[in-house]
């Protein structure tokens, strides 16, 4: 037990350490490619550590809600990682490029919520009662692994390959927005680069959000009132380079932007 524990807390540093530029080889010594318990365990370390330096955890990302990226993945769930409140970039603000490694970007739909979500069997209706308002976002996310050779466990243990996320200035309620069949349009330097819908995402992004609720519920964590949810993808990532000016529209949410630093 003591040498898998060392094993997984070696793990964890080599991924802190990967933020200051050097990507890693993939975690082979600590876990299997769909152990997620080990990978958990890590994310956990690493989580637990941030705390401890003084981040605060501002949410929660969402992620292989595509079953198209399960299905390359060799899994049948989705995943999740936290959002650190130093992760946000403003509405229209910039990401600096030297902050990253092999960036991405995808547009997503956030939900912010009004109250505790605790207990059992948590429902899509259980959670769009407790959400205080709806945004678009986009999620910026990186691979502290080399050249995003990840399996499921390598994106677990790397906080759900999150890095920076951006949140519209609208702040919307739930009543009376299609989240299901809204489209959504990515641009790039004003050229559409990827469309998709709200339907994307497990069906409905409430329910990606319910997935994650019922999920921390059964690792003994509720979400708390305040924290924004990125529920997921609404269509293909796109890769992110210096100079770029990135947009994403959402029908009846408006839309959110950011542009990359040059360098």
């Amino acid at each position: 037990m003591r040498r898998e524990v060392a094993a997984l807390e070696k793990a964890a540093a080599r991924l802190r350490n990967a933020y200051l530029g050097s990507p890693v080889e993939p975690l082979r010594d600590a876990m299997a490619p769909t152990d997620a318990d080990a990978a958990y365990r890590i994310q956990a370390l690493n989580t637990q550590h941030w705390v401890d330096q003084g981040r605060t955890i501002a949410g929660w990302k969402v992620g292989l809600t595509a079953k198209a990226v399960q299905k390359q993945l060799g899994v049948d769930q989705p995943d999740f990682g936290v959002l650190f409140a130093d992760m946000l970039i403003p509405d229209g603000g910039q990401l600096d490029m030297n902050n990253v490694i092999q960036s991405r970007g995808e547009a997503e739909i956030a939900v912010v919520l009004g109250h505790d979500i605790d207990g059992s069997n948590i429902t899509a209706q259980d959670i769009e009662a407790a959400v205080d308002y709806v945004s678009p976002a986009i999620e910026i996310v990186d691979s502290r692994v080399a050249d995003w050779k990840i399996t499921f466990a390598d994106t677990v243990a790397d906080n759900g390959s999150s890095a920076y996320y951006v949140l519209g200035d609208s702040k919307l309620p739930i009543k009376g927005l299609d989240l299901y069949s809204c489209g959504m349009v990515l641009e790039v330097d004003g050229t559409v680069v990827s469309l998709g819908a709200g339907a994307a995402c497990l069906g409905h992004p409430l329910n990606a959000a319910a997935w994650l609720a019922n999920t921390m519920v059964s690792r003994g964590h509720a979400l708390k009132a305040g924290q924004v949810i990125l529920t997921g993808a609404l269509g293909p990532m796109i890769s992110l380079k210096p100079g770029q000016q990135i947009k994403s529209s959402i029908g009846g949410l408006g839309s959110v932007s950011f542009s990359c630093s040059s360098e």
